[in-house]
């Protein structure tokens, strides 16, 4: 049975929705986790965190649940943009589903690096010294729960004719 190229469909379009989830699940999932074990405090201070990036600091210490969605919404929209990037990505370039390893490290570094050196350093969250261990740390997590899901999930969603 030959394989088709994809074409816009609802198919599609739930299938990329829902590695966008999957994936931000994943992600904030490990970031929560991680947050509890080393503090031992309410992790529901990164999603107040995310909202301080729209809304200032003053959302970090805001005790409503407006602020509390917003970061969830953030972290989410965030995540599908990034996933709807990689799978626009992944169709064209034919290199990236025969390498999928590497593929998963490097676009897990692209991430990194836009949110490291654009989006947190233009947004209004509260800034704090550069710290090797913490940004490997956050790779990592990007390279495990992002990238290398993307890589390898990507293209089961819609098989594509050369890939």
């Amino acid at each position: 049975m030959e394989k088709k190229t994809p074409s816009f469909s609802a198919t599609i379009l739930f299938n990329v929705l829902s590695l966008g989830l999957l994936v931000g699940s994943f992600d904030i999932a490990t970031q929560l986790i991680k947050y509890f074990i080393s503090t031992g405090k309410n992790p529901v201070i990164i999603f107040k965190y995310i909202s301080s990036g729209i809304s200032g600091p003053g959302a970090i210490t805001d005790q409503g649940t407006n602020v509390i969605l917003m970061g969830l919404l953030l972290h989410y929209g965030i995540a599908m943009s990034f996933t709807i990037l990689f799978c626009l990505l992944y169709y064209r370039i034919k290199w990236m589903s025969a390498h999928k390893i590497p593929t998963g490290v490097i676009y897990a570094l692209f991430i990194w690096s836009v949110m490291n050196l654009i989006v947190v350093p233009l947004s209004q969250t509260p800034k704090g010294p550069f710290n090797v261990l913490h940004a490997l740390t956050e790779l990592l997590i990007l390279i495990l729960m992002i990238g290398l899901p993307l890589s390898f999930l990507t293209g089961r969603i819609v098989p594509v004719k050369g890939h």
